[in-house]
């Protein structure tokens, strides 16, 4: 399948009509991040066998945003600089400064806009796409954006084509390191009635993943599709949320894909200060049997957000061969302690979704908590401590000896203060 985009958007632009501005105000904005996280690893992402030393190491975002911005028009260019303490020599000829957004949104009027650069993907509870905060350097896709938006829907269709370069001739994309699709094709509806507590997304995806061989120069695109829904419920009390999507066509490999995933959420706020929740997440997984691959593969979801946060499952790899997927029960409670300081205490319980050969499915438990404590305007110091308790089909899976100790523990200071300047 050969895609013309650009042909495409040229049909389609013309067509949105655009609203001359009369508004003379231009507003400006700057913000600076400086963002320190202070780790001690003792078995995050993957488990330890018994014996290895833990890590411990400071990484560092340092990030600096402009924002433009009037009726018809708005431009966000950002830049960051991420690595570890200690990374850099004290004199550096080399920086690593690195342009993470870049993008502008022409507004149309009406409701209509397009949006087209280097940004942010970032779509109801970030399950699918996310912007993977949590990462030192987040997650960016290189897309254009159309839009539409009024009171109670919003319609959005992303267009991304990927290359590793300019080429003259043909061309193929499957440069390690890069974005990892060829190119994607996504349509969301967002649509929230007036004076309801409902909320419901819809979501489309079609993904052209390659594969090829850079020294013969011939590669291979194979059509991962991703459907489903994202539904969400508030009240005074209530804040219950749930999400189903399938996924089917062909993986990387060329073999047919047909795997799901669901989940649900509900969060009781007892009184201002305490909060209880309880969730499920089910991504089906593959055994190796059948003609079909029945692992659901989260995409470019913010993973560290669901299935707990020494990020065992989806952030990381499984062992080489193994695509068990993930039942995942969760228990947590939130304690607002004041208007500056709340912490979070969550409990999971992880199982593999398909049943292994001579396995049991249980993985294991993980205690994960979190204190957060806002010290002064735009300046907010969180910590975390997490353990986790594996069993012999998690060393299988994942690697690890369960008999080992396994923690983590962090401190993050998050410094990002934001000047806007309304002008001319």
């Amino acid at each position: 399948m050969k895609t013309t985009y650009w042909a495409m958007l040229l049909m389609l632009l013309p067509s949105m009509a655009y609203t001359q501005t009369t508004e003379k105000e231009n507003n400006f904005s700057m913000s600076i991040q400086i963002r320190p996280r202070a780790e001690y690893r003792n078995g995050a992402l993957v488990p330890r066998n018994e014996g290895e030393e833990p890590a411990g190491f400071i990484n560092n975002r340092a990030r600096l945003s402009m924002e433009y911005k009037r009726s018809d028009l708005q431009m966000k260019i950002s830049a960051q600089h991420v690595g570890v303490w200690g990374q850099d020599p004290q004199i550096d000829k080399n920086g690593r400064f690195i342009m993470n957004e870049a993008w502008a949104k022409l507004n149309f009027g009406k409701g209509f806009f397009a949006q087209l650069g280097r940004q942010s993907l970032v779509y109801d509870d970030e399950r699918i796409l996310g912007g993977l905060d949590w990462n030192i350097a987040g997650r960016y896709h290189d897309a254009l954006k159309l839009g539409y938006a009024n009171k109670n829907n919003q319609l959005h269709l992303i267009l991304a084509f990927n290359q590793n370069d300019e080429t003259k001739i043909g061309g193929t994309y499957y440069q390690a390191g890069a974005q990892p699709y060829k190119n994607m094709q996504t349509l969301w509806y967002h649509y929230t009635p007036d004076q309801a507590p409902f909320g419901a997304s819809l979501l489309f995806m079609n993904l052209g993943l390659e594969t090829g061989d850079a020294a013969t120069k011939t590669s291979h695109t194979r059509y991962l599709q991703t459907m489903g829904t994202y539904l969400t419920y508030k009240n005074s009390g209530w804040n219950v949320d749930g999400a189903f999507y399938y996924q089917t066509g062909k993986n990387q490999k060329a073999v047919k894909v047909s795997a799901f995933m669901a989940s649900l959420q509900a969060a009781y706020a007892i009184d201002k200060t305490w909060t209880v929740v309880a969730s499920a997440d089910y991504l089906s997984g593959s055994n190796g049997s059948g003609d079909k691959y029945k692992a659901f593969n989260p995409l470019y979801g913010t993973h560290h957000k669901f299935y707990g946060a020494m990020d065992y499952f989806y952030a990381s790899d499984f062992v080489s061969g193994y695509a068990p997927g993930l039942f995942d029960k969760r228990l947590g409670v939130r304690f607002r302690a004041s208007d500056k300081v709340d912490m979070d205490l969550n409990y999971h319980h992880f199982s593999t979704a398909a049943k292994l050969s001579g396995l049991k499915k249980a993985l294991g438990s993980e205690m994960d908590y979190q204190i957060n404590w806002s010290v002064m305007k735009d300046v907010k110091l969180s910590a975390g401590y997490s353990i986790m308790r594996g069993t012999e089909t998690m060393d299988i899976v994942k690697g690890g000896n369960h008999k080992s100790w396994q923690d983590w523990g962090w401190v993050s200071v998050n410094i990002n203060p934001r000047v806007l300047f309304v002008k001319w």
